[in-house]
């Protein structure tokens, strides 16, 4: 991966996360190219790193060997089609905005054989935290999926979905699954000051017993229903507590709400990949 050039079209702030998770793994930024309309946006880049700006996408192309789309769903159909006239058969492309399919990437790029790889990260890849599903159609080789896996893993777990039908459970889950996990913190911080605690005590407890948690969760062989019930004493607090959860239909309402945002995926799919008039 050394080696190769890697162009972002579009700079904001998953584009910078990136950069940064490649950087922090010893990619040469010299190597990587960057356009964005918005001036001030590459200047925050360049201030950072020494990447290479444009304010062009053709010239920021130019040459390389991935090209990673990073800029708003709705804003893909007319980049791609203004770089249609100038792609490269071996260049990899890489979508990571949500929602778009890989035969509409292909179908605005007029490419028949173009190597593209669909990617959903989450918004924890900001501070190298994320977890990134990639779904790629049958033109990316071998060496292309590694250099794929390589750059996504520079900001945190990277994981195949041989179905792409499948995204719309992935954007449920991990794509929308960050703000499940605030809702829910913000839940409990505001139980515990109702209690008593003040806010920035039960801030900081709940913060770090979310984080123990995931890491004890990352870090054991055991699944989270035996994890849960290591933690569950007999008649203790916390069997009291998971017993007014259950009665209450937490387990429903999560499967309601990730049935909802996969319906949802589904719908913004269809929109975002009809051709603009």
């Amino acid at each position: 991966m050394k080696d190769c050039k890697i162009t972002f079209i579009g700079g904001g702030n998953m584009a910078r996360s990136l950069i940064g998770g490649l950087v922090s793994d010893g990619f040469d930024p010299q190597h990587i190219h960057v356009s964005d309309p918005e001036p001030l946006c590459l200047q925050a880049l360049t201030d950072k790193y020494p990447v290479k700006t444009f304010d062009s996408n053709l010239k920021a192309a130019q040459g390389c060997d991935v090209l990673i789309l990073a800029v708003k769903p709705q804003q893909l159909q007319s980049v791609v089609k203004q770089l249609a006239p100038e792609w490269r058969s071996d260049t990899l492309l890489i979508s990571i905005a949500a929602g778009i399919r890989l035969d509409d990437i292909a179908r605005w790029l007029e490419q028949d054989n173009a190597a593209i790889v669909r990617a959903m990260p989450n918004t924890p890849s900001l501070v190298q935290a994320g977890a990134t599903a990639l779904c790629a159609n049958d033109f990316v080789s071998t060496p292309q999926h590694e250099l794929a896996e390589s750059i996504l893993r520079s900001v945190g777990l990277a994981i195949w979905v041989n179905d792409e039908a499948r995204m719309d459970a992935v954007t449920a889950l991990s794509g929308s699954g960050p703000a499940y996990f605030f809702l829910v913190m913000e839940a409990m911080e505001f139980a515990a000051a109702e209690m008593g605690l003040d806010a920035e005590t039960a801030r900081l407890l709940c913060l770090q017993t979310a984080f123990g948690a995931a890491k004890m969760a990352l870090e054991s062989d055991e699944n989270t229903a035996t994890l849960r019930e290591r933690v569950t004493s007999p008649g203790g607090t916390t069997e009291r507590a998971l017993h007014e959860l259950e009665d209450g239909g937490v387990r429903g309402l999560f499967e309601n709400a990730l049935v909802a945002a996969a319906l949802r995926s589904r719908e913004l799919a269809n929109q975002l990949g009809e051709d603009d008039a």
